[in-house]
């Protein structure tokens, strides 16, 4: 890993045109690492602190510059006329190649898994859906219809990412903080997760809750606000229930005009009723 990770950074700091002749082949053998799970673009702490890991972003960045754009469309032959699907891209970020043996379940529907994204054996992709380059998704996790998983985001095991749910890409700047969705969390519907955020086990984040670094979120149990800040992510804690909620506004025109901004809240801690309601059916997996 130390040989690759030299490799890496001394293409990736080439300051001209041309990169150094084994970059092809140094970002290949990256990228199937990220794929297989030896090789993660962010790392946990003892502590329980998530940081990036700036050397596999410049990997993943390495991989951009060096790629050359191709034509990816299903058929490229004249006699399609348009009719099939047209894709151009990177030569170096294909889709990534699945097989029985994996043990994904990918639903037919318009999905696409981006190479260099870990998929652990058991999650399940419902069309359509998309996993970006550096992702990780844990084991048991379902990632539903619409949801979108961007570059390096972490996902942990048995995790319901609901419909249209958006867990934000970071790729640069390459130190920026990771997204990081925990085991056993529920997201849920039209939900956004950006930079700066890190979700604890278990937590059930409400349909339509959209949280960054710099969203307060207020928590009526403990009676205390958590925010993010430069130096570390905003964390909600293990077992929170998060709903929208909103905060009026005091003073001046917007306190006159009784005007609220939009804030999560958390409401509750989970319990065996909430396990209830969001207990995942075994046998859809």
């Amino acid at each position: 890993m130390k040989s690759l990770k030299a490799r890496i950074e001394k293409a990736a700091s080439h300051a001209g045109p041309k990169t150094p002749d084994d970059a092809h082949l140094a970002v290949d053998e990256f990228l199937q690492l990220l794929e297989n799970g030896e090789l993660r673009s962010a790392e946990c702490d003892a502590d329980g602190n998530w940081r990036a890991v700036p050397w596999v972003k410049r990997g993943i960045l390495l991989g951009f510059r060096i790629g050359k754009l191709i034509d990816m469309s299903p058929d490229v032959s004249p006699r399609s006329r348009g009719a099939a699907f047209s894709f151009f891209d990177k030569d170096t970020f294909p889709l990534r190649r699945l097989t029985l043996d994996d043990g994904v379940r990918v639903v037919p529907g318009g999905s696409s898994i981006r190479r260099g994204s870990y998929i652990a054996p058991g999650v399940v992709c419902m069309p359509p859906m998309y996993i970006n380059v550096g992702a990780y998704i844990g084991a048991g996790t379902m990632v539903d219809s619409h949801a979108l998983v961007g570059s390096c985001a972490q996902i942990g095991e048995r995790v319901h990412l609901s419909a249209a749910a958006q867990i934000g890409g970071v790729l640069e700047p390459v130190n920026a903080a990771p997204v990081v969705i925990e085991d056993d969390v529920i997201v849920g519907g039209n939900c956004g997760v950006y930079e700066g955020t890190v979700i604890r086990s278990r937590a059930v984040i409400g349909a339509g809750v959209v949280l960054t670094r710099g969203t307060p979120v207020y928590d009526l149990v403990r009676e205390k606000i958590y925010r993010g800040s430069a130096e570390r992510p905003l964390a909600i804690p293990s077992g929170a229930v998060v709903v929208p909620g909103a905060r009026q506004v005091k003073g001046g025109w917007g306190g006159e005009e009784r005007i609220s901004l939009q804030t999560p809240v958390i409401v509750k801690y989970r319990d065996e009723k909430t396990d209830n309601a969001t207990a995942l059916e075994s046998w859809l997996r």
